[in-house]
């Protein structure tokens, strides 16, 4: 793309690049590939856009076949830009202004669904962090990006290639493709090249060096200068203010002057605001700390009711030092949880735009978070998602099938779109999603440490198949990964055959408010736990000195080679029914995937137990012992342990295997294993 006369013109004056709203738009050609930086409304160039819209307007009005100009141009953009009305992207949303939308979300733009659901424009959906990386990799000279994200998710070709419509996928192009890697497949994205970038920043010189100080985010603004100056385009940046040349701090520089062609000082402020409803905040941009009392400490906790019992149920699988995304809509209760517990100290919230530590923020301030402990550029951020950094992430449950499929994206009509789910849910270590069980209003009595359904939904969730694949369950399952559902009523878990239920809440009634609300019959092992009482109770449920403790998961581990699995419950403390519940709950976990049975060496050393316990306890470790362990041995230097231990499972057992130490434990599994034929 050669350069444009009027840039050459522009940066001949004494105000360098600094052009209007007006003359920057006007450089934008017929048929260009435009992309745009933002989140919700945090570093979007709304100025620029408002440009745009009236450009195309007046050229439409003004012309006899209403063709406005510029025309037909491809619109890329990696997170939702808009507040679901009029600002952001749909200020584009106009036929034959756009002719081709590669968005990574589509929810908050309900002008470009119109023209997607229309058949107007072609529509594409790729995830959130893929596009990210795809600007940095256009800016290399890559020739696109290749990961495992997307994979049996509609992304992936063999479920649509990402394609939201008929005239999408009646056209030749084809953006994702799957390839063969040393025997494991991945997905690679075609690059194509950037004309315009279209960025926001905080300050500029008149070279158009622009820091972005009292931005709540970077974002993938430098990606997408560097890649549509390398592509040959030109970069417009919007910022609020100028600086004198030479005067900006090199090192508060995000995007150098050498990228950026244009640039345009807002005119006015609301087309600059931090987010689409915050003007300014020093605590989203890290200028200063607020007490953290002024998010939560001093509010009201959540309402006890259906959202809260699912957080609370949902805020259990935390543990201490935990890196944790939240998604939007039902999942940000667990903040609300976590610091109603006090708890949110003992872990570190984050946001896929590239906040990491503070507390997120909600609705159209979504992506900022109060008292960040640093803001990453979003594409890096996505390589530490990618890359397994998240120990835990809660995400909305819309839709659940058989396989343990779930829909977010799209429902019929009405394109959500994936954002950066699809990143996240794949590479989380754990995956916890969370919503009520049916659609629509309901009604529910809580009472005595359980629910009672007085007004179901109408509509089913749990369905036999999904209408659109944003999570693939079966991928997840081949991984490994530990993935939960959790609803009001009941939780789920993911195993290699679908969906297995785990728990039911104390009043519900398995037949009525569970099984007979599917579409399919979930895996039944053995009768379903009961769900912690606490969590249906209004006084907290006292999560802080668990998490000080060692995580449940920390405590198991299992050795394939010799195919032993250790329990090391040194220090641990069994103080109510909801202990062994937890108990049960981490060692299926851990057990089940495994498919066949194991010997197993449990430690207790320091362990203690209330003494009405013993029994129900020992009761579970029979049911583990008769599903999972082929041979066990128990070890603690206490006699009376052993004693009380000794007395209960031997109401059970015929020889509980006690011993006082880890050498009489291992030398008793040899002796079985020389025995064995």
């Amino acid at each position: 793309m050669t350069q444009h006369a009027l840039t050459a013109a522009f940066r001949a004056g004494e105000t360098g690049k600094v052009v209007t709203a007006r003359q920057a738009v006007q450089l934008i050609r017929d048929g260009d590939t435009v992309a745009t930086s933002g989140f919700v409304g945090i570093g979007f160039a709304e100025n620029i856009a408002v440009a745009l819209e009236a450009l195309f307007l007046e050229g439409e009005a003004a012309e006899l076949q209403s063709l406005g100009r510029p025309r037909n141009l491809t619109l890329v953009y990696a997170a939702g830009q808009g507040d679901g009305s009029a600002r952001g992207l749909n200020h584009l949303g106009h036929d034959g202004l756009v002719s081709r939308v590669i968005g990574g979300h589509w929810g908050l733009v309900p002008t470009l669904q119109q023209l997607a659901v229309a058949n107007r424009i072609e529509a594409w959906n790729l995830p959130q962090g893929v596009i990210c990386h795809l600007f940095r990799d256009i800016a290399a000279g890559k020739p696109g990006t290749l990961t495992r994200v997307g994979l049996g998710t509609f992304v992936d070709p063999r479920h649509g290639g990402g394609k939201l419509n008929e005239k999408t996928l009646a056209c030749a192009t084809e953006l994702v493709r799957v390839m063969d890697i040393d025997g494991e497949e991945y997905l690679f994205y075609k690059a194509f090249p950037i004309n315009v970038g279209i960025i926001r920043g905080t300050t500029a010189d008149p070279e158009g060096n622009i820091s972005m100080e009292k931005e709540a985010l970077t974002l993938e603004a430098l990606a997408i200068a560097m890649a549509a100056h390398n592509s040959g385009g030109i970069v417009i940046a919007q910022v609020e203010r100028l600086a004198e040349r030479n005067s900006l701090n090199p090192r508060q520089v995000k995007i150098p002057g050498v990228l950026v062609d244009c640039v345009v000082v807002a005119e006015q402020p609301a087309y600059h605001m931090q987010t689409f409803i915050e003007p300014y905040s020093p605590a989203f941009a890290g200028e200063i700390r607020v007490p953290l009392s002024t998010e939560f400490g001093n509010s009201a906790p959540m309402a006890l009711d259906a959202r809260k019992v699912i957080a609370r149920r949902a805020a259990l699988e935390l543990g201490a030092n935990d890196v944790v995304n939240l998604g939007i809509g039902m999942p940000e209760g667990v903040a609300s949880v976590a610091a109603e517990e006090k708890i949110i100290d003992l872990i570190t919230l984050t946001a896929e735009p590239g906040v990491i530590g503070g507390v997120p923020a909600g609705g159209l301030n979504f992506g900022a978070a109060t008292n960040p402990q640093a803001i990453l550029d979003q594409p890096s951020q996505f390589d530490f998602y990618d890359g397994g950094g998240l120990d835990i992430a809660f995400l909305g449950l819309a839709q659940a099938d058989r396989e343990g499929n779930l829909n977010v994206s799209r429902f019929g009509p009405k394109l959500a779109g994936a954002g950066g789910f699809i990143n996240i849910s794949q590479n989380a270590r754990k995956v916890v999603f969370v919503g009520t069980f049916t659609a629509g209003a309901m009604e529910i009595e809580l009472g005595a440490g359980g629910l009672k359904i007085l007004v179901d939904g109408k509509a089913r969730k749990f369905v036999q198949e999904v209408e659109h694949r944003t999570f693939s369950g079966p991928v997840a399952a081949r991984s490994g990964k530990t993935v939960l559902y959790v609803t009001e009523r009941c939780v789920f878990r993911l195993c290699a055959d679908g969906l297995e239920l785990m728990e039911i809440a104390p009043g519900a009634d398995l037949q009525r408010d569970i099984l007979d609300r599917m579409e399919f019959a979930p895996i039944l092992r053995q009768p379903p736990a009961l769900m912690d009482a606490r969590i249906f109770l209004p006084e907290p449920m006292g999560l802080r000195p668990r998490l000080l403790e060692m995580p449940l998961e920390q405590r198991l581990g299992y050795d394939p080679e010799q195919n032993i699995f250790f329990v090391d419950f040194e220090g641990l403390s069994v103080r109510s029914a909801e202990d062994i519940d937890r108990i049960l709950r981490a060692v299926e976990a851990r057990l089940a995937p495994i498919g066949h049975k194991v010997a197993a060496v449990v430690n207790y050393e320091r362990f203690s137990i209330a003494p009405e316990l013993i029994d129900d306890y020992t009761g579970m470790v029979k049911g583990l012992m008769e599903r999972h362990y082929s041979d066990v041995t128990r070890y603690t230097a206490s006699t009376f342990l052993r004693a009380r231990l000794g007395e209960s499972f031997g109401k059970r057992v015929a020889d509980p295997h006690l011993f006082a130490t880890l050498d009489e434990a291992h030398r008793h599994l040899r002796r079985k294993a020389s025995a064995a034929p």
